[in-house]
């Protein structure tokens, strides 16, 4: 795939006046090209997502010991995937990673930590190129080992063939979770989001509470869009909801077939990866 030079100010491409679609038209899954890619993806992630399956997965990635690599090659590994769950796109994921960032960048410029996030946030997605399928790696996030709440995409046509659907214990509103417990405390579905949280961790990477929040949980769209599991969450999770709005925001309108000048953005954002996550890191 070829790059597009977009000329002096690539960050024009990321306003929403200049995007080719209204944001209404963002997260479309009711119809459109790729809907039927799409389904497929959530309907085998809505039948295997257990908790029993989410829990293998935290022991089989969260340790970190597979192998070794920096930020900037885990980035450029992503231009060999191309989302399987999202509705908006059908290209290389490693250009949506600058879309985000510069968009980041124009609208925050003092926030170089929260750039950075926009850059990396999507990384995680690299267990697909080491085995993993797309249904274990991309799309929305949920807790497992309560209740499915009905804002989960496809939540009335996809989950019927998981056991955990059928479990009694596990389809009360707590579930196996306490009221407020903190969703530091609740298992997630397992994708990118966990993963690169736990690769930020385990390397000890400098990047602020509010931006490993974003990384943790900006898929979580059931939380951040809907307003479900708020019954799960602690003051801390109140404190870092605003910051997870506001990634969402470039995250999700950035999304465009302009493509950035990656290799002439690169220099700028490797300075952001050598002050927060240097070196080879272990994933």
């Amino acid at each position: 795939m070829r790059v597009l030079n977009l000329g002096p100010d690539p960050s024009l491409a990321y306003r929403p006046d200049y995007l080719q679609k209204d944001k209404e038209e963002f997260r479309n899954f009711e119809s459109g090209d790729l809907y039927d890619r799409v389904f497929n993806t959530y309907k085998l992630m809505h039948t295997y997502q257990t908790l029993d399956f989410v829990k293998k997965k935290h022991l089989e990635w969260a340790n970190c010991n597979r192998f070794r690599m920096t930020m900037m090659d885990s980035i450029n590994s992503l231009d060999e995937l191309v989302d399987e769950s999202d509705p908006d796109v059908d290209f290389p994921n490693s250009f949506h990673a600058f879309q985000t960032a510069e968009g980041i960048r124009r609208e925050h410029p003092d926030k170089d930590w929260f750039q950075l996030v926009g850059l990396i946030h999507d990384v995680g997605k690299i267990m697909a190129l080491y085995g993993e399928p797309q249904w274990a790696v991309v799309g929305d996030t949920f807790p497992v080992g309560c209740k499915f709440q009905n804002s989960i995409v496809f939540r009335n046509s996809s989950f019927e063939d998981n056991p955990d659907e059928r479990n009694h214990a596990l389809n009360t509103d707590f579930g196996i979770y306490k009221p407020q417990c903190g969703l530091d405390n609740v298992l997630m579905s397992w994708g990118h989001d966990e993963y690169l949280y736990r690769v930020m961790k385990f390397n000890k990477c400098t990047i602020p509470e509010e931006g490993l929040s974003m990384i943790r949980f900006h898929s979580f769209y059931p939380w951040h869009c809907n307003g479900d599991y708020m019954h799960l969450c602690n003051d801390k999770d109140l404190q870092m909801l605003p910051w997870v709005k506001e990634f969402n925001k470039f995250d999700l309108y950035t999304k465009s077939t302009e493509l950035p000048d990656v290799e002439r953005l690169k220099p700028y954002y490797q300075s952001l990866i050598d002050k927060y996550c240097p070196g080879l890191l272990q994933w």
